[in-house]
């Protein structure tokens, strides 16, 4: 049996706007307005969802980046959101995170080993320099950095370098937690695929539980184990990679996947377009967040706010079948809610196609003059 390590009750962030002569006092922005889910160690959770949904908000309140507006943070049984900042100072080297840009969060004014070597003298992991920098080459090792990398500088290397040296910063105190906020987005594609299997490889490594926060689905679907599903503050689902991206159940994780690209020219895929625009997180409106671009909302969307219930093994808050407008819960009766579940499972919203090989068309400058097949 798998054991939790994170456990997020009603997170709530809220920041408050500040007012004026035109502007009303005790506006609030929503960014985060009870979200729930855990973490089990040497567990991947993908924190998914379009940009302003406040992905990155939570994962900087569970590092306690700044203070959350009400909920509970337990880390491995012990409540950490309301914790004296002295009582957190030894737990922070259980959590650490990778950010988006690399050259931002290292400091410039630091060399690489400095830069490793920080963490390791805050929480006293050594206790001389040649133990120091003894850790500093196994964590470039581990990084797969030459070692002659800890003289030089942040701005000497390229952008899958430098956030591999930031990788390696989070390793040093040896945490059971790491944050990636959108850790490969900001990478080449080529780069992107070798930063995912190295964590990866450090997750299986060190037992490593990750918060994977991206908006990028078809590098979620590589790198997590679990997919939490956001739209304007909330979670509208929360399962398996294989549930989310096989026959997932909310309209908005529906539409969020078919506009993923597929590479497959042949593939069919229907492209399933929202109206309207993603209402403001200051004014949020009543009822299911969604019920504003929702094809299949009805009346009780407008009034009622869902929450996550368990359908077919996995919390989803759409209270509406999609397919048989049937609400749910499903009947009581067992015979009708048999033939209701047969009626209205979906068809994969993520194609799976037989493995076939990967080729790409170049179009080159000449005469419009097929060449014979003997020089292709």
């Amino acid at each position: 049996m798998s054991e939790v390590l994170l456990q997020v009750n009603d997170l709530k962030k809220h920041f408050p706007l500040r007012g004026g002569v035109l502007r009303p006092r005790g506006r609030r922005v929503y960014a985060v307005d009870g979200v729930s889910f855990q973490i089990d160690r040497a567990e991947t959770l993908a924190l998914v969802g379009e940009s302003g949904c406040g992905k990155s908000t939570v994962g900087r309140a569970i590092l306690r980046l700044f203070e959350i507006t009400a909920g509970q943070v337990v880390l491995d049984g012990r409540r950490i959101d309301d914790m004296p900042a002295g009582a957190l100072r030894p737990l922070r080297r259980r959590m650490q995170v990778v950010f988006q840009d690399p050259l931002s969060s290292l400091n410039p004014r630091m060399r690489v080993r400095d830069l490793l070597a920080e963490p390791i003298r805050n929480f006293a992991l050594a206790k001389s320099g040649a133990e120091i920098d003894a850790r500093i080459d196994l964590l470039l090792e581990k990084v797969r950095l030459p070692r002659e990398a800890k003289a030089r500088w942040p701005h000497e290397f390229s952008g899958g370098q430098r956030q591999r040296i930031a990788i390696a910063r989070a390793l040093a105190p040896e945490p059971d937690l790491i944050v990636c906020d959108e850790a490969v987005s900001a990478l080449d594609v080529s780069v992107k695929a070798q930063i995912v299997n190295l964590l990866h490889d450090l997750q299986r490594e060190f037992g490593l539980a990750l918060l994977f926060i991206s908006h990028d689905l078809a590098i979620v679907e590589h790198m997590t184990h679990r997919v939490a599903v956001m739209y304007l503050g909330k979670i509208v689902e929360l399962g398996r990679k294989r549930q989310i991206f096989g026959a997932c159940k909310h309209p908005y994780t529906e539409a969020l996947l078919s506009a993923v690209p597929v590479p497959e020219p042949g593939a069919a895929r229907k492209r399933i377009i929202l109206k309207g625009d993603v209402p403001s997180p200051i004014n949020p409106p009543k009822g299911c967040r969604f019920h504003t671009r929702c094809p299949y909302a009805f009346d009780r969307c407008r009034v009622e706010e869902p929450e996550l219930r368990p359908l077919d093994e996995r919390p989803v808050t759409c209270t509406i079948c999609r397919r048989c407008r049937i609400p749910w819960p499903l009947p009581v009766d067992t015979e009708l809610r048999d033939s209701v579940r047969e009626f209205c499972t979906p068809s994969p919203a993520w194609p799976v196609q037989p493995p076939r090989r990967a080729w790409r068309r170049f179009f080159l400058r000449g005469p419009a003059i097929p060449r014979p097949r003997s020089d292709r």
